[in-house]
């Protein structure tokens, strides 16, 4: 079968190109930013790529048309697909009735540490001899890639993003998905583009809980009082817990990179890793909790984690010039600001830490979390905030006003070039230089990295 995906270089739809390629599909796709790391995956496998949205790609004449959330009507493709009335189908259900029927579905949903979690899942399931498919929003370390399938294996981890499915479907992604084993991570307001509060997303997270049978299992934490409600409007389907007053537990300092599991009170094994942070304590319960579904031991999770070498973009460090070191990180709700931040202070108390924050997700453009971000940006020496003055990535609120409660220690920029020399000038031996955005940041790393080395050669 030929599939034409619209939008293919998303995270979400260039996996799912390759899951279909490597299924035995041909595949063509078109995106209006054909652009690297995806496109080069893509290529790599044979797909073509066509750059824009254009209606004479219906002489492609596929037999379906698969379409990524990223299209909305008045998209000429789109709109000659409907004329001419073409099949097409979301990519979420394509991917559900196609390929992940008759998988076990291991998936991974909450605000907060989805792709570092099913990560962690993926590769102690990999090192446990179960070869699992996987559909990964980030670049895990251990295997390179973000997709993978082979139809012969049986366990699909799959990242569950509640972010709706299509223009002409609003319900969220991972209700196509119907899991056997549910991480329930944590749950939070975010997506202020299309929910209009908590209540709203519980509400989806309530229709995933209905459709998971009663012999799969749901893990979630002991202390999130959104997912406790989500809860108790129905479930059918066993529960397990992590977290403080959960069946499973951490025991020693989170930002130490070791700690002892405990389940139900009795010690599993000790992780000692690359990771911190209490954040990671828990994604790494939930994988283990999720793990034993699939028929590992605990002991042989933990083994397995030890290794884990984490996911590009989350406190990946690009590069260290002159002593001062530049982090990318994809942080960007309040939350996972702080957090990272946090991880970052306690690694190095005596450093100063220059945080580099572009608010670019729609919540955060919206301004629906602006108030909170003064506060999870406390443990920042110097706050440097990048948004756009016009185009879809405009901020929708004044950014010096919102931070200004932080003084003198944060400045606003609409000037990238102005911006990075600026962050330039104001670094020092020692400082470490926090990245924190959900998009490509305009290259900032690799110029910041650049503007240094010449800066140091410059001295």
């Amino acid at each position: 079968m030929h599939l034409h995906i619209i939008g293919i270089c998303g995270t979400f739809m260039g996996g799912l190109a390759l899951i279909a390629r490597a299924a035995g599909h041909t595949v063509t796709g078109c995106d209006a930013g054909v652009y690297p790391p995806m496109s080069t995956q893509l290529e790599q496998q044979g797909i073509e790529l066509i750059e824009g949205f254009e209606a004479d790609q219906l002489a492609l004449r596929p037999d379906l048309f698969v379409v990524g959330n990223v299209v909305s009507r008045g998209n000429p493709l789109m709109e000659a697909i409907l004329d001419a009335g073409l099949p097409y189908v979301s990519g979420p259900q394509w991917l559900g009735e196609n390929i992940l029927r008759g998988q076990h579905v291991l998936a991974v949903a909450g605000t907060h540490g989805k792709t570092t979690t099913s990560a962690m899942l993926a590769h102690i399931l990999e090192a446990n001899g179960l070869e699992p498919n996987f559909l990964i929003g980030g670049v895990a370390e251990d295997f390179g890639i973000s997709a993978r399938y082979n139809p012969e294996r049986t366990h699909f981890v799959i990242e569950a993003d509640e972010y709706d499915t299509a223009f002409f479907d609003k319900r969220s992604k991972f209700v196509h998905y119907r899991p056997r084993t549910a991480i329930l991570n944590n749950l939070e307001y975010d997506h202020a583009d299309i929910f209009p509060d908590l209540a709203a997303i519980e509400t989806q997270f309530h229709h995933l809980v209905r459709i998971i049978p009663s012999q799969g299992r749901v893990i979630l934490p002991a202390d999130d009082l959104a997912l406790q409600r989500v809860i108790e409007r129905g479930c059918w389907t066993p529960t397990e817990s992590f977290g403080p007053g959960g069946n499973w537990q951490a025991e020693g300092e989170p930002q130490s990179g070791h700690f002892n599991v405990l389940l139900n009170g009795q010690h599993s094994g000790a992780v000692s890793w690359s990771q911190s942070g209490a954040h990671n304590q828990r994604n790494a319960l939930a994988a283990i909790a999720a793990a034993r579904q699939a028929g590992v031991e605990p002991a042989q999770a933990i083994a397995a984690l030890n290794d884990f070498r984490g996911v590009k973009r989350r406190m990946e460090v690009r590069g260290t010039v002159n002593g001062i070191t530049v982090y990318d990180d994809f942080a960007h709700h309040p939350t996972a600001i702080a957090t990272t931040l946090a991880g970052l202070r306690h690694q190095h108390p005596q450093g100063r830490i220059l945080a580099v924050v572009e608010p670019r997700s729609n919540t955060m453009k919206l301004g629906a979390m602006a108030a909170r971000l003064p506060g999870s940006l406390e443990q920042a020496d110097l706050v440097f905030c990048y948004g756009e003055t016009s185009g879809k990535h405009a901020l929708g609120w004044d950014a010096a006003a919102v931070l200004a409660p932080l003084g003198e220690r944060a400045s606003t920029w609409h000037d990238m070039d102005a911006m990075v020399a600026a962050i330039v000038a104001g670094s020092q031996p020692g400082d470490h230089i926090l990245v924190m955005s959900n998009g490509g940041f305009g290259g900032i790393h690799n110029r910041l990295l650049q503007r240094l080395k010449n800066n140091g050669a410059a001295t």
